[in-house]
């Protein structure tokens, strides 16, 4: 099992950059896949970017590409989103979860409480 705590969340203008970052719990981290999701009010949640337990493989979210980069540093049990060039649209709740498994169709057990990113017009 594994916990996760997102930070880095807060308010940027449109144009600007964030850095989340997503701390994991447990000696297990390295062999978890990890994801990042995000819920904007009134919608559903929907998949931003995933990296699999090596870092070796990576994909996004048509809507992020270009613009975001998801890296793990399995020393720190850490996974980071790098949010470059936001917009207003980007403005929801970011959260980071876990999965054994690594692909378009992996179920993630285990979720953070989520990180507020607001960007302003």
């Amino acid at each position: 099992q594994v916990q996760l705590v997102e930070s880095g969340g807060g308010l940027v203008q449109a144009g600007g950059s964030l850095r989340l970052s997503c701390a994991a719990s447990g000696r297990t981290f390295r062999t978890y896949a990890m994801g990042w999701f995000r819920q904007a009010p009134g919608k559903e949640r929907e998949f931003v970017a995933a990296i699999s337990w090596s870092g070796g493989s990576r994909n996004y979210a048509d809507s992020v590409k270009g613009r975001f980069t998801i890296s793990r540093d399995n020393a720190k049990n850490t996974v980071y989103l790098q949010m470059n060039s936001l917009k207003p649209e980007d403005t929801a709740v970011y959260y980071c979860a876990a999965s054994n498994d690594y692909g378009p169709t992996a179920a993630y057990d285990f979720w953070g409480q989520g990180t507020q990113v607001t960007v302003s017009s």
